[in-house]
């Protein structure tokens, strides 16, 4: 299968970092269908912590989400999602890293023979710039002739 490589957006909010905040952000999103929650502490900084998820979208799933305090994203991002492979991690931060592009931050996991990833980037710019370079990256290997 061929890499799928897709700008998604992400919806953010900070909260504070105590039990039960990750599960009161996401109870009224429950109903949704969320391909993406990430929750992390950022330290260094007391007792703030942040969500993002995706995708939020209509009318009653961007309001629930405001109420709650998440909002889309400033940063740009990047779902990719294909074929696993050893060294494909690798391929992708060395073709972003040589075309001089910096990565915002990444999220990645593999299950048995798939992966995803999410990368976030400083500008649209780059993310479009990043798109076919982890396309590219992600391709098989050519088989040798012997």
């Amino acid at each position: 299968m061929a890499t799928r490589v897709r700008r998604i957006v992400l919806w953010r909010g900070e909260v504070e970092n105590v039990p039960g905040a990750l599960a009161r952000t996401l109870a009224p999103l429950a109903a949704s269908n969320l391909e993406i929650v990430m929750g992390y502490h950022r330290h260094g900084e007391g007792h703030c912590a942040v969500v993002e998820a995706y995708p939020v979208t209509g009318k009653r799933a961007t309001e629930a989400a405001r109420r709650v305090g998440l909002a889309p994203a400033t940063l740009p991002a990047l779902l990719v999602e294909g074929d696993d492979r050893p060294g494909l991690g690798h391929a992708i931060a060395q073709a972003l890293g040589a075309a001089g592009i910096n990565i915002g931050f990444t999220v990645a996991q593999a299950f048995k023979k798939r992966f995803s990833a999410v990368f976030g980037f400083e500008s649209e710019e780059a993310a479009k710039r990043a798109a076919s370079l982890i396309k590219k990256a992600a391709r098989p290997p050519k088989a040798r002739r012997r």
